[in-house]
């Protein structure tokens, strides 16, 4: 399921990271890889505030439903 689907605070591996190919190599620099694990912080205001590889980094819902976790 994309990482817009989890509840926060619940710590997820994240499967695959889609989108194209720069949106998925911008998303891998930051840390969304697969086999990482990604904790959904906070949601303000259609952003999300994202925990991954003890960073905290912001993203748009466009790029968190490229992040598929399971």
């Amino acid at each position: 399921m994309p990482l817009t689907m989890v509840q926060t605070g619940e710590p997820n591996v994240i499967r695959r990271v889609g989108g194209k190919e720069e949106t998925r190599r911008f998303l891998e620099n930051l840390g969304f890889v697969a086999g990482g694990v990604v904790t959904v912080i906070s949601e303000i205001g259609g952003n999300m505030i994202v925990n991954v590889k003890d960073s905290r980094v912001a993203i748009g819902k466009d790029m968190a439903n490229k992040i598929m976790v399971g």
